[in-house]
């Protein structure tokens, strides 16, 4: 599988000088690293982020960099690739280091979705994709699509009209519910939560957001598949959602992709690469959140 099936426990590591200990009346202790902006450590504590000692690793080293990929990438997409399958628990994926122990972090076949659940995955998955696309189809702000381009993707634009995109396929699966009767509910708490704090990456850190870029769409069209057969074959009757077809040939689209974000990252730091590979686990943590409304 490409990116992420689902989002999994993270990894637990003692305190060390470079780690500072956030807390609040409504959260676990979390440590995150110093260095992360403060934005970001705000956003994680307000938005709930810190349980299950979730550590963000904005500025992982080489070291660490290593332990996640083995050193064997060919190009940035490949590393990300890897760590993203890493973060898979071992129900998951065969390179999955996780152990489940929530429920949307076992195998999808043990999963009992809920027909109002999907809905609720949906309409929050859809609010996710809509802020994605926006920014990238017109930024509020001057630098992230100029940081961007500037570095291989070109002044018109590349990660437009990708072939990826979702929202209108969402959108459509949403009327049909809808001309169906069944009740369509307004986007909840874990879905706005991702889109807030995606506005916010996007205006402080270009190589950041492109994880979560590469991470959004690529688990759609790999664990994303997985999940929309099995859940389709429980509550739906098999019917294949819009949100699961492409116009074009996918693994095309994919590898334009790729070749667009390999090019992107050829002139970053090992720095930059790092802080983009140390956004993996927040998407985790984000997407996971919005998968468990699947099951409620």
């Amino acid at each position: 599988m490409e990116s992420l099936t689902l989002i999994s426990q993270s990894r637990s590591l003692s305190i060390n000088p470079n780690l500072r200990i956030l807390s609040s009346p409504n959260v676990s202790s979390t440590f995150i690293p110093k260095d992360v902006p403060y934005f970001k450590t705000q956003f994680l504590k307000l938005t709930g982020m810190a349980t299950r000692n979730v550590i963000v690793s904005a500025a992982m080293t080489e070291k660490t960099w290593k332990r996640y990929t083995g050193g064997e990438a060919k190009g940035f997409v490949d590393e990300m690739r890897l760590v993203a399958m890493k973060l898979h628990t071992r129900q998951q994926a065969q390179e999955g280091e996780m152990e489940a122990k929530a429920p949307e972090e076992q195998r999808v076949e043990e999963w009992e979705p809920t027909l109002d659940g999907y809905l609720k995955f949906l309409v929050d998955i859809k609010v996710v994709y809509d802020t994605l696309e926006q920014i990238i189809e017109k930024p509020s702000f001057p630098s992230l699509l100029s940081d961007i381009e500037c570095m291989g993707c070109g002044a018109d634009g590349e990660f437009r009209n990708t072939g990826l995109e979702r929202s209108e396929k969402l959108a459509k699966d949403l009327k049909w519910f809808e001309e169906k009767g069944y009740g369509v509910p307004e986007a909840s708490s874990p879905g706005v939560a991702y889109a807030k704090y995606l506005k916010q990456l996007s205006e402080k850190d270009p190589q950041a957001f492109i994880c979560q870029f590469y991470n959004i769409y690529f688990a759609n069209t790999a664990g994303g598949r997985i999940i929309a057969k099995k859940v389709a074959e429980k509550i739906l009757d098999s019917r294949e959602l819009e949100f699961y077809k492409w116009d074009g040939e996918l693994s095309q689209l994919l590898q334009n992709v790729r070749d667009k974000l390999n090019k992107v990252a050829e002139n970053w730091t090992r720095e930059d690469k790092n802080r983009c590979l140390g956004e993996t686990e927040i998407s985790f943590k984000f997407y996971r959140e919005i998968v468990r409304l699947m099951l409620s």
